[in-house]
């Protein structure tokens, strides 16, 4: 068991280079699962690169979030984020995650199924009276999962041209200025926290209006801070990644034309492409969001000290052989595909089952509905996001 402390690298290793994984981290699975990186802000942390250590480190509660408070948290961000529930560790963590699970479960995301197909339609329309080309980030991935979200919490589709683009403020690196982070921040709780105060008013049967209801009825009360930042947090991340995956869904299958054969062929593969697509694409630039030991613990070959950071690198973890065959293969009939996408432990996504939902509906209406959906012109038009903590294409022209 290794108790050095190596030299650091510097991290993330490289530039974004579209939705291509660093194949160092195939070379750090090999040889140096556990290594010691420095990034652009923060203290020195520990990575972790294959699949097993990074379930550890994210679902063993020996690595805390909660521990990060006050710390210089390792982070490509110059400020440290508006991290809200995730930076807390259970019971804290529990009592409020257990206030929204319940609109998240299987069944009642089934039941918004069909309404979230008629929305798709409806873009689809629209895409098709305008004509060839199309934006499909402006035209159909965007308004799609903001169109959902909103109505699941009772928040005006009319406003997203404004809470849109302050969600930007939760994914930025470089994008945004600190003074921009804050003020967008604030704009979003401010706006929040107005919608709360007209479900004392006028009480819905939304999910916010089910938050405010909680704070007086459920055992485990709300405060009014945590409830505007969790109503504010569900906005913000129930959209913006959506946003980002159907167009890197779109991308990996209109770059892959043999497997896209096959899903035309076979739309009933398409849940189990989905998954697939969720190992396949590394969505972050980065990993993020650090664990800290709270005791001695041996991962990976080496000895992690109590307060010492590790990070996940979960693109890693989906790419290791160990687990999945031939892992850089994109394969839609993978029959085994455990990955973690959608993280683990538990801070695992809560609203994982309405993203798979969404990202089910969204390939299968383009399959159905576009079935000649191509590039409008070379794939080098493509414009990618920059100076954020994911990557997806800012622009793509299609046709049909």
């Amino acid at each position: 068991m290794t108790d050095t402390r190596r030299p650091a690298r510097d991290y993330p290793f490289s530039a974004p280079d579209r939705l291509n994984l660093d194949p160092f981290y195939a070379e750090l699975r090999r040889s140096e699962p556990l290594t010691r990186v420095r990034m652009p802000f923060g203290e020195e942390a520990w990575l972790a690169t294959r699949y097993a250590d990074v379930r550890t480190v994210l679902g063993d509660p020996r690595f805390s979030r909660a521990a990060s408070i006050g710390r210089d948290e390792p982070r490509i961000t110059p400020t440290q984020l508006e991290a809200g529930m995730l930076a807390m560790d259970p019971p804290e963590h529990t009592r409020l995650r257990r206030l929204i699970a319940k609109a998240f479960t299987a069944r009642r995301v089934e039941r918004l199924r069909p309404r979230t197909r008629e929305i798709a339609d409806g873009l689809v329309d629209r895409m098709v009276e305008a004509g060839p080309p199309a934006d499909l980030v402006e035209h159909f991935a965007t308004p799609l999962p903001i169109t959902v979200i909103c109505e699941l919490l009772g928040v005006p589709v009319d406003d997203q041209e404004h809470f849109h683009i302050w969600s930007e403020a939760i994914v930025s690196t470089t994008s945004l200025s600190p003074e921009q982070i804050k003020s967008y921040m604030d704009s979003l709780f401010g706006y929040m926290a107005g919608l709360i105060a007209q479900r004392r008013v006028r009480p819905t049967d939304d999910l916010i209006g089910a938050l405010v209801r909680a704070r007086d009825e459920d055992n485990d009360r709300l405060t009014e801070d945590e409830m505007v930042r969790m109503a504010a947090g569900l906005l913000a991340a129930g959209h913006e990644t959506t946003v980002t995956q159907i167009p890197n869904f779109v991308y990996v299958l209109l770059t892959h034309p043999e497997q896209l054969a096959q899903l035309r062929a076979d739309p009933a593969l398409v849940p189990a492409a989905v998954e697939e697509l969720m190992r396949y694409v590394p969505l972050g630039v980065a990993s993020s969001f650090a664990r800290y030991a709270v005791e001695d613990v041996e991962l990976g070959g080496v000895l992690i000290r109590a307060g010492d950071p590790v990070i996940g690198s979960l693109g890693s973890a989906n790419r290791d052989g160990e687990v999945f065959a031939e892992p850089e293969t994109l394969d839609l009939h993978r029959s085994s595909n455990p990955h973690i996408g959608f993280g683990h432990g538990a801070h695992h996504c809560v609203g994982a089952q309405l993203a798979r939902m969404e990202l089910q509906v969204a390939v299968a209406t383009l399959l159905a509905r576009l079935p000649e959906l191509r590039f409008a012109g070379p794939e080098e038009e493509v414009e990618w996001k920059s100076g954020l903590l994911v990557r997806g294409p800012k622009r793509m022209p299609v046709a049909w």
